[in-house]
């Protein structure tokens, strides 16, 4: 029986058992218009799950925002087990809830400590499961002192409604202050081959050992076609890889921190393939060079 090319990402330890393949899958695009409403076609969404597994992905990060409810929705469908005992027959869920949505393009933090109690409920209710392998907030509210909002995280995690926590969008000393309050066990920044504004919060978690989710992996598809100044580089070292761009950035991210674990998105089957492929893909030294000097 063939590995599944998920596996050759290595692995990671969240803790508490929750060890996962670096190459996971961000299902915020399973939903309609990505993050809105039902999905087009609900079946092919509930596949894109399926085969995610198959292809041994066992790390999926979604939102509540995400439909909203939708994609959490959708993962219970496609996955759930019916076992109480192991819901989702290994595979880690971490969602996410502090950020709402309002309209196209107005997201808004929200992180009054009873709001977020209430959405853990919600979110345990919707996955059907008793605790939830790993809860983020989704973004900081300036509104509220953080101290609450890492405060409350640390009591959902002591009444065992939650096995690990995680941030979202934070700096390094945001990190520090949460720290003080609540183990942490992973991060969530926008960073990809050509953004690198965390690297700073990669650098500390990777000293730490906390895991490391780049969110925006592939640039929602840019850096599937890349354009400006970095495509000729890109597009060179894919050639010789025999790989496609948005490979050889997943590569890159592989390759640049053990502590990275991406989470590419996509509601293409095919796509699918491509991006867990990529845990497979080795670059020399020369081609990391290359794209390292892309910052």
């Amino acid at each position: 029986m063939p590995v599944p090319p998920a596996h050759a990402s290595g692995t990671f330890d969240l803790g508490e058992g929750l060890r996962v393949h670096r190459m996971g899958f961000g299902a915020m695009r399973i939903t309609g218009e990505g993050v809105w409403g039902e999905p087009p076609d609900r079946e092919r969404a509930l596949r894109v799950l399926r085969r995610a597994v198959e292809l041994g992905v066992d790390l999926i990060d979604t939102a509540d925002s995400y439909g909203p409810g939708v994609s959490e929705e959708l993962i219970r469908a496609a996955l759930h087990t019916g076992r109480s005992a192991d819901p989702y027959g290994g595979v880690v869920v971490a969602t996410k809830a502090g950020l709402v949505r309002t309209g196209p393009g107005q997201w808004h933090a929200l992180g009054r400590p009873t709001y977020l109690r209430q959405c853990v409920e919600l979110s345990l209710r919707r996955l059907g499961v008793e605790v939830i392998d790993l809860f983020q907030l989704h973004r900081i509210d300036p509104q509220v002192a953080a101290e609450d909002q890492f405060g409350l995280l640390a009591e959902l995690r002591s009444e065992g409604k939650v096995r690990q926590v995680g941030l979202s969008e934070v700096s390094v000393d945001e990190l520090e202050q949460a720290r003080e309050i609540v183990p942490i066990a992973t991060v969530q920044n926008r960073y990809n081959l050509l953004d690198r504004a965390a690297e700073p919060v990669l650098a500390r978690c990777t000293a730490l050992g906390i895991g490391f989710l780049p969110w925006f992996p592939i640039a929602t598809g840019k850096l599937a076609a890349p354009e400006g100044e970095a495509a000729a580089t890109i597009r060179e070292v894919a050639a010789a890889a025999d790989a496609t761009p948005a490979q050889v950035s997943l590569a890159w991210l592989l390759h640049r921190s053990p502590v990275q674990l991406p989470i590419p998105g996509t509601g293409s089957p095919e796509h699918l393939e491509d991006n867990v492929a990529a845990a497979g893909l080795r670059l020399d030294a020369g081609q990391l060079a290359a794209l390292d000097a892309l910052a």
